[in-house]
């Protein structure tokens, strides 16, 4: 695949057309410190937010009371006012409001005595039955067992794709893949300590469902890198390098599609789903996989491709083919030394052949008289006008005789 030219065989920009039926030739691999600085600067941020601000478990994590209900419409819910109604009786409180009237709000485990205190005063404040408001309770060790087993859900689910993607293709294929997958599990963790949404069980089934689609796409990338290994020094200075940033070109639409398609009903599950209708549960679960999609499209191309060709191209072979390409290129460089061209041949005078031959003698191709005359290697002769050819001592005799 070739990059896009114009008329005068320079490159133009990539159009849309150039996309879609993937004649594109960005440059991928050839600098991936651009990458590494994005990527970089979002996981400062996210490490950042998460020393100074931390996660917002959720009780499920870290337990505790919960009490949700829908406050009436004529009620203007703020969370000072939902505050000071729950600071009297549970203390600290977490008060979490979606849209302008759905309430949630989130304190330390208290008695059955406080709790059924604190469902008439939400009720009283939202202007609506007790039997509106919603409690749920769960005890520290239940938080516990929920944190332990996803933990361990997270380490089950390296172990086996390291196995299935070392058996499928390589290892150092698996250790980018999975590289690649807790650089999205960083991100989206930053997200959420930047964003303070709060994190749930919800939240860890949505991790696993990003990072199951962020290696779906490393995968597509890898193999079309493992059908592209055979074609490796078809293109004049190729290397391994090179050879990868055709694959990524050639599978870029496909990964765009993939994204896109996956990203729309996320999106409308996000926007929808709980900044209109309300739901918690929907927001929790649908801004993870939002951010998720995200981050596994852009390093599956941006992370995991190019860790792959550096680690790659240190080895011995691909390290001496480099090497080779980069002195082929080097001998065509504008600036290097290149053989000097042959001159140009002199052009022959006319020559009008004798009615006694059919054929030129070899001393009547562009031999002139006036160089035989200045020559070296014979008897000087006078010069006969320009362009005149020398006649042979044979056709002399010839004539004489006649």
């Amino acid at each position: 695949m070739t990059a896009p030219v114009n008329q005068e065989g320079k490159r133009r920009r990539h159009t849309l057309s150039d996309i879609f039926h993937e004649r594109t030739n960005f440059d991928i691999i050839g600098r991936p410190w651009r990458w590494a600085i994005v990527s970089g600067v979002i996981i400062l941020v996210g490490v950042l937010g998460l020393g100074l601000r931390g996660l917002n478990l959720g009780i499920d994590f870290k337990g505790g009371t919960q009490w949700d209900f829908t406050a009436a419409g004529s009620v203007h819910v703020s969370s000072g006012s939902v505050r000071s109604v729950a600071q009297p009786i549970v203390g600290d409180a977490t008060i979490l409001i979606v849209g302008s009237h759905q309430v949630r709000v989130q304190a330390k485990n208290v008695s059955q005595a406080k709790q059924t205190q604190m469902v008439d005063a939400l009720a009283h404040y939202g202007h609506v039955s007790a039997s509106k408001v919603s409690v749920t309770d769960v005890g520290p060790t239940w938080g516990k067992q929920v944190s332990n087993k996803a933990l361990k859900a997270l380490v089950v689910f390296f172990i086996l794709i390291a196995l299935y993607l070392s058996f499928r293709f390589e290892f150092k294929m698996a250790v980018a893949a999975i590289i690649a997958v807790i650089h999205d599990i960083i991100v989206t963790v930053g997200v959420y300590a930047v964003s303070h949404f709060e994190v749930t069980p919800a939240t860890v089934i949505a991790f696993l469902t990003i990072l199951g689609f962020s290696l779906y796409d490393t995968v597509v990338v890898f193999d079309k890198v493992k059908d592209n290994v055979p074609t490796i020094g078809s293109v004049k200075g190729d290397t391994y390098s090179l050879m990868v940033n055709r694959s990524m070109n050639q599978v870029l639409m496909r990964s765009l599609n993939t994204s896109f398609v996956a990203l729309l009903p996320v999106f409308s599950l996000l926007v929808v789903g709980s900044w209109l209708f309300g739901a918690l549960a929907l927001r929790e679960f649908a801004l993870a996989l939002f951010v998720g999609l995200l981050t596994g499209a852009y390093s599956s191309i941006f992370v995991a491709t190019p860790i792959l060709a550096w680690w790659k191209e240190r080895e011995p072979r691909y390290r001496a083919l480099r090497e080779r390409s980069a002195a082929q290129l080097a001998r065509v460089a504008p600036g290097s030394a290149v053989a000097p061209a042959a001159p140009a041949p002199v052009a022959a005078a006319p020559v009008t052949a004798s009615p006694d031959r059919t054929e030129p003698g070899p001393d009547e191709i562009g031999e002139p008289v006036e160089e035989r005359a200045t020559g070296t290697g014979g008897p000087r002769r006078a010069a006969a006008p320009s362009g005149a050819v020398a006649p042979r001592p044979r056709q002399q005799r010839r004539r004489k005789r006649r």
